[in-house]
């Protein structure tokens, strides 16, 4: 399809998340008040938005319902949110800006932005449990169940744990990738099986679509090190070349950045291969693959 088609897709899939999560968090009015202000400061008017934009385009996979997969996307949305909270406070990466704007620890304060993480957390799993996403209780329950793997030790959080315990250490590729596969990569792989999980999914499905994802979830980690040795804090929305200044081990001080945009583009090679057999509803995922390794911000 057409660029200006699928640019008119995220469009779509971003106002619609946007509404979505703007439903689901709470009013500032309603107690306690500054912190509901502080959650939906922390999520709303940012972000490109791309694991909503995986569940939605794997949903297209498996003929799901958007309306399923929208309350799946958003839940994912809110782990990540929630994240990136906790990343930049001063005991983790200890960032001043992000999308563009404050840290939530800057707009409001460390405490009440250890609180918003905390119930943005809460929230997700309240979204998965409030709503109807599978055509029987055990897939639901199998889905909740992957999106707390996602985002816990064996996932995101333990991710983020050997990325702090690797400050300053050399690791090789194989360490490198085995830390963005949790830290990055689990909640990457989460948005795309659970988009998928809202429809009628074949076991041959969800394998390409996690392998899939797998290839992508590396290869925004890949592209993501290469943006912050080379672009601008302006550009991002974020600190520039914190990673360099951190001494943090990245794709980039591991291999240099040519040899990090060229990984890039085999992972991306290898993530279209793995959706060759689903056919023409896969040409979503195949233009968020594009979409995640030419992206300049």
């Amino acid at each position: 399809m057409a660029t200006t088609d699928f640019a008119a897709w995220v469009q779509a899939c971003q106002a619609r998340i946007e509404s979505v999560l703007a439903d689901a968090l709470p009013s500032s009015h309603v107690a306690p008040q500054r912190l509901h202000d502080a959650m939906r400061y922390a999520v709303l008017g940012g972000g490109k938005r791309v694991r909503p934009l995986l569940a939605f385009a794997a949903g297209e996979v498996t003929a799901a319902d958007p309306a399923r997969v929208e309350h799946a996307a958003a839940a994912v949305e809110l782990i990540h949110a929630y994240s990136l909270v906790h990343d930049d406070m001063p005991a983790m990466d200890d960032d001043a800006l992000r999308r563009g704007k404050p840290t939530v620890h800057v707009e409001f304060d460390e405490a009440t932005a250890l609180l918003v993480g905390d119930a943005l957390q809460s929230l997700a799993f309240d979204l998965l449990a409030s709503h109807t996403l599978a055509d029987d209780a055990v897939t639901q329950l199998k889905m909740v169940q992957l999106l707390a793997q996602a985002a816990g030790s064996r996932g995101m959080a333990g991710g983020q744990a050997i990325d702090l315990a690797s400050v300053g250490k050399p690791l090789d590729l194989t360490e490198l990738e085995f830390m963005h596969i949790h830290k990055t990569g689990a909640l990457i792989r989460a948005a795309v099986l659970l988009g998928a999980q809202c429809g009628r999914a074949s076991e041959h499905a969800l394998g390409a679509l996690d392998h899939y994802a797998k290839c992508i979830g590396l290869a925004f980690q890949v592209v993501d090190d290469v943006l912050d040795a080379e672009a601008s804090t302006a550009t991002l929305g974020k600190t520039a070349g914190k990673d360099a200044a951190h001494n943090k081990p990245t794709y980039v001080s591991l291999l240099g950045a040519a040899r990090a945009r060229e990984l890039a583009q085999e992972l991306r090679a290898d993530a279209h291969a793995a959706l060759d057999t689903l056919g023409a509803p896969a040409v979503r995922l195949r233009q968020l693959a594009d979409f995640v390794v030419e992206r300049t911000f």
